[in-house]
């Protein structure tokens, strides 16, 4: 084992010889990569969930850390921020750490389908390497020192298979280097352990794909937990992870995160690496995705992009800018004490469900008794945005995605996103390109100086702080039916960094929706599209039971410490409430 804790195991290697240059079908090769992450997975058979659980148990949220010991337990329910500083002051080794969360995780598998490449065996011998230095020399090896982090499937890690959910590219994708970010991870002292599931094309809000099948909402099996960093959110949601690494280009860290409970941060690209994933239109400039982390405390968001900029990756990924992080913004520096947000209750597409519409009424009441300014966000024009980042998304008219899957079935929500493809499916020209390009930062434009025009409006004498939305129009919905993304793609477009935050768990037994008729002033009677007659057709209390309620807080570009501290600040406003309430 090197150094920095690279690792292949032998399995992998003999399988790899098996699989490569052969003619099985797809069934075949995805019978090989589960059969062989299984077998990883026994060589820890003390960690495996010892007592089945029926299919039509539906919330088993709390079954992965109920095999664990008081101190293992003690260890998965907190915070990375917490963790790093008990490993720190020797409260724990790197090993019983890692060994707790890989004990959650194998569980975590085992209900909801979440991991993909396993690492174990190597995050082991790190974690005891880190333990050997720290006592050897009384340092930690860096500021994440023996925190096991997660890995969603498509970012490269070296000596493992980066299959992304493409039969295609399963056995042909093993990564010969970290990317970026591992890289930092390692150097850091962070502890890489496992891979997660994300969906066939990485282009979807659910987790599913032909190799490892469907990934599962733990809350409630028959709900999806987003996509497609799906298995991190997953994954996180019961302990089984302290912090996974999700990637966004329509929603895909902010969905999961929203469906999960989590924290999630899409940061304004440029400020995170990016480099070294492996997915479909590699080179496409026109819409550029993000990578960021998934948490269980918004502190450690702050954490993870704190210690990736402390690494300068603007040295080795020249399209970075060269921005450290600003953690005394984060602690208040220039934020107002008394903000002003604005709430979109409403796109102008898809009316929310009322669980969300409830939780931005109980969002903007907090507020408000806290002092602070809310204003009405009129909605621009999110139906253009989605007509026109489609066309962004698809600049070959989906030419790529369909050569790859030529192989393998196509599942129901790539069905779904390749039905968007524009053009009749033809690649735009050169010409149209051009123009689809200037669009966009028309369109930007727009957005920018429709925000700076809500300074008519607010008590502060300036424009609005950042702006309050939802992140979807439903709580986790049915598998296979995730059909509106622009309340998340619509700031990809835009390039806004966003974060999402939980603020509760919906149940459905005895349900009154809040009175915020007030609020919708749309007046809206009959469905106003096919989209929205099919998302308001999905309400039913019951089939969201145990969903999380979250929330999407906006900020302006490249913003993302202001982002973060203004999220403190409401969320503060929020806990005040609560207790004034209770």
């Amino acid at each position: 084992m090197s150094p920095n804790g690279d690792f292949c195991s032998d399995i992998a290697v003999d399988s790899k010889r098996s699989i490569n240059g052969s003619s099985r079908s797809w069934k075949e090769t995805a019978k090989w990569k589960v059969r062989e992450r299984e077998a990883l997975l026994d060589r820890f058979q003390g960690w495996r969930l010892q007592v089945p659980v029926p299919d039509s148990r539906t919330d088993v949220s709390a079954i992965p850390t109920s095999q664990l010991t008081s101190r293992e337990k003690e260890i998965v329910l907190q915070d990375a921020t917490s963790l790093v500083e008990a490993l720190r002051d020797r409260r724990y080794t790197a090993v019983e750490v890692l060994k707790a969360f890989c004990h959650v995780a194998t569980i975590a598998q085992d209900l909801t389908n979440c991991l993909t490449e396993i690492m174990f065996e190597e995050g082991l011998q790190r974690a005891a390497e880190l333990d050997r230095h720290l006592e050897e020399t009384g340092q930690v090896v860096g500021p994440l020192h023996g925190l096991p982090v997660s890995i969603k499937d498509h970012i490269r890690v070296k000596g493992h298979d980066t299959s992304t959910g493409y039969i295609a590219w399963a056995y042909k994708k093993v990564a010969a280097h970290d990317a970026v970010v591992v890289d930092i991870l390692r150097k850091a002292g962070a502890v890489i352990y496992v891979k997660t599931a994300n969906p066939q094309t990485l282009l979807s809000l659910e987790t599913h794909n032909n190799i490892y099948g469907r990934t599962v909402n733990p809350f409630n099996r028959r709900l999806t937990p987003g996509g497609s960093s799906g298995g991190e959110s997953s994954l996180i949601a019961v302990h089984g992870s302290p912090m996974g690494i999700g990637t966004d280009i329509g929603g895909s860290i902010r969905i999961p995160a929203a469906h999960m409970g989590l924290y999630g941060l899409k940061g304004s690209v440029g400020r995170l690496p990016h480099a070294g994933l492996e997915g479909s239109h590699d080179g496409m400039d026109a819409v550029v995705g993000a990578l960021g982390p998934l948490a269980t405390s918004a502190r450690d968001l702050a954490l993870f992009c704190r210690v990736m900029l402390q690494y300068e990756p603007w040295l080795v990924e020249p399209p970075l800018l060269e921005m450290p992080w600003r953690q005394n913004v984060i602690d208040g520096v220039g934020i107002p004490k008394q903000l002003s947000i604005a709430i979109m209750w409403d796109d102008g597409v898809v009316t929310p469900h009322p669980p969300i519409l409830d939780a931005l009424k109980r969002t903007k009441e907090a507020l408000i008794a806290a002092g602070h300014d809310v204003i009405t966000w009129e909605p621009l024009d999110h139906q253009e945005a989605w007509d026109l980042i489609t066309r962004l998304y698809f600049l070959d008219g989906g030419e790529e995605y369909r050569e790859t899957l030529k192989g393998e079935p196509v599942v129901p929500q790539s069905e779904w996103i390749l039905s968007q493809v524009p053009n009749d499916g033809k690649p735009f020209t050169i010409a149209e390109t051009f123009k689809l390009n200037l669009a966009r930062e028309t369109f930007r434009a727009r957005v920018a100086a429709h925000w700076n025009q809500t300074v008519r409006r607010t008590s502060t004498g300036r424009p609005v702080d950042a702006v309050l939305c939802p992140a979807a129009p439903t709580l986790a919905p049915p598998h296979d039916t995730t059909r509106w993304w622009g309340y998340t793609s619509y700031w990809n477009l835009m390039d806004y960094p966003a974060v999402v935050f939980p603020t509760g768990r919906f149940k459905a037994r005895d349900y009154t929706p809040t009175d915020v008729s007030g609020e919708l002033s749309l007046g809206i009677t009959r469905p106003r599209n096919a989209v929205e007659e099919f998302v308001r057709g999905q309400w039913v209390p019951r089939t969201y039971d145990n969903a999380s309620v979250s929330l999407q807080l906006i900020g302006r570009r490249l913003n993302e410490e202001r982002l973060l501290g203004i999220l403190g600040v409401m969320e503060d406003a929020v806990r005040c409430s609560q207790v004034a309430y209770s």
